[in-house]
C-alpha cells in the first residue's frame, strides 16, 4: 500500500505564502498522478488541484484558483508540491495529498491512496 506523508503546513499570517509538499514511499506500482484536496472543519473535502507525474498535465478546482494555487512535481516517481500565494483565513483546513495509478484524476474518487494531512491555520 503507497503510503503519503505531507509536510510544510502551520501557523501562518493571511497575506503569506505557504508550501506543501507530499511523497509517497512503498510504491510498488507507478503510480499516474498525485492531488491535493482540503477539509474545514463542518465541511466537505474538496478538490483543489491534481498533477500527472509524467506528463504535467494538471488539473485545478476552477480556473480562479490557478491564481494563487500552483501545483507541481520534480518527481515522477511520486512527490508533489503546492504553493498557495496569499493565504487567506478562509484557507484554514486540514490539506491532504493523494494518488493514484489511474489516468483520471480529477475527482475524490479517482484516488486511491491518502495521507493523513497537514494542517494549516491562517489567522486574520
Amino acid at each position: 500500500q503507497v503510503q503519503l506523508t505531507e509536510s510544510g503546513g502551520g501557523l501562518v499570517q493571511a497575506g503569506d505564502s505557504l508550501k506543501l509538499s507530499c511523497e509517497a514511499s512503498r510504491v510498488q506500482f507507478t503510480l499516474y498522478a498525485m492531488g491535493w484536496f482540503r477539509q474545514a472543519a463542518g465541511k466537505e473535502r474538496e478538490f483543489l488541484a491534481s498533477i500527472g507525474l509524467s506528463t504535467g498535465h494538471v488539473y485545478y478546482q476552477n480556473l480562479s484558483m490557478k491564481n494563487r494555487f500552483t501545483i507541481s512535481t520534480n518527481n515522477p516517481k511520486g512527490a508533489v508540491d503546492l504553493l498557495i500565494k496569499n493565504l487567506r483565513p478562509e484557507d484554514t483546513a486540514m490539506y491532504y495529498c493523494a494518488s493514484t495509478r489511474g489516468s483520471t484524476y480529477f475527482r475524490e474518487s479517482d484516488f486511491g491512496s491518502w495521507g493523513q494531512g497537514t494542517r494549516v491555520i491562517v489567522l486574520s
